[in-house]
């Protein structure tokens, strides 16, 4: 297994952070950019891979991908238009460790003789489709890193949900990229809980201030939820705090809502039922079972109907102070909730290490109306101990 692969076998969600100055699409991104300087800020910073343009339509070269290779130790992937062996070889001279091949400019029998080219070399390669028939004819190949890209290079439409739709269902035995579309620590928890092993980021990282801030911005765990919400102001409250995940109890509770509201592009909404998942139109469904006329203590997050977090709670109206370590040694993501707000969600942080913190009565000024400044310090009090697991 090469390095890059390696690198994005990892558990937890992986970050390929891209320098691009320019795009054919957007024109000028960051004119002035330094792939040395960028590519070890973002390797300080949580990528686990940079990837460099090295085609003049986007003002990069191989003279960019030597200097990066100069300033840090990542794994650096060589991107761009690339059908013959000498490329892979020119990519690899000026320290490559892997390389982009699009299915969109290559027959089979090219991007066969590239993979075999890339195996001799030492290079991992990235093989980028963008509709189903690519996903089938890279999977055919052989590919064992497959990039899923929400633009069409022919028009330069995004379309996220033909994405994500595509990551759900590419074959669990491949390592799976997302690309493009990721602006904001909601779609890239999209991408990762629809399958993708790593995301590639470069427009949202180019445009930003601070481009390595920006990336660990979007890695930053846990996520944080605000549960019980059944106003807009609250869901506006809740946005403006950071919070990336908006619940809406639809199960009989003081603080149920008539139907989930409307959220902005940087929040999932969450339905959140008891006994069966109610129908609405939701990003994520948080489902209890029911026991004695309650919801259980614990129960499961859904995306499409799958099982994608424990969700480790409270018993009803109750309290266990085994909640915690019990919440601790449970494998993959691990939503918790019960009992948090600003005072202990940094502790409670420390100790689980949760994907996502849940809150809702804590931060209530009465059942169902939330307290603005409340939430806005459980967001920063959560902000200030990131710790998820790897």
């Amino acid at each position: 297994m090469g390095r890059f692969k390696n690198s994005l076998a990892q558990e937890g969600l992986r970050a390929i952070a891209e320098v691009k100055r320019r795009s054919p699409s957007a024109g000028d991104l960051r004119p002035d950019a330094d792939p040395a300087a960028l590519a070890k800020a973002f390797a300080e910073n949580g990528a686990a891979a940079v990837s460099i343009l090295v085609d003049e339509r986007f003002d990069g070269s191989f003279g960019d991908l030597a200097a990066a290779r100069a300033a840090t130790g990542a794994p650096l992937l060589a991107k761009g238009f690339f059908d013959d062996r000498s490329d892979l070889i020119d990519a690899r001279t000026a320290g490559a460790d892997a390389a982009l091949l699009l299915l969109r400019n290559l027959d089979d029998q090219q991007a066969t003789l590239l993979l075999a080219a890339g195996r001799d070399l030492g290079l991992d390669l990235l093989v980028e489709a963008h509709d189903a028939a690519e996903l089938e004819r890279a999977v055919a190949l052989g590919a064992e890193i497959v990039g899923l890209n929400a633009r069409d290079l022919g028009t330069f439409a995004i379309d996220r949900e033909a994405q994500l739709s595509l990551v759900t269902s590419a074959p669990g035995d491949r390592l799976i990229v997302a690309e493009s579309a990721i602006g904001n620590r909601a779609h890239a928890a999209e991408a990762e809980l629809a399958g993708a092993d790593a995301i590639l980021v470069g427009s949202t990282l180019m445009r930003a201030p601070d481009p390595a801030e920006k990336l660990a911005e979007l890695l930053a765990r846990p996520l944080v939820k605000i549960c019980g919400l059944t106003r807009e102001e609250d869901v506006e409250a809740a946005a403006v705090a950071g919070a990336d995940l908006a619940g809406f109890v639809l199960a009989e509770s003081p603080r149920r809502a008539e139907a989930p509201l409307p959220v902005p592009e940087t929040m999932l909404s969450v339905a959140v039922c008891v006994g069966e998942a109610a129908a609405a139109d939701t990003d994520l469904v948080q489902l209890y079972p029911e026991e004695d006329g309650h919801r259980a203590r614990n129960g499961v997050l859904l995306r499409e109907g799958e099982a994608v977090a424990h969700v480790r709670d409270l018993p009803w109206l109750g309290a266990d102070e085994r909640h915690w370590d019990e919440a601790a040694v449970l494998p993959g993501r691990v939503l918790l909730a019960g009992g948090l707000g600003p005072e202990n969600v940094g502790a409670a942080i420390a100790a689980v290490r949760p994907w996502c913190v849940d809150a809702s009565r804590s931060l209530e000024v009465e059942p169902g109306v939330k307290d603005h400044a409340r939430i806005q310090a459980f967001v920063e009090a959560a902000r200030a101990t990131v710790g998820a697991r790897a």
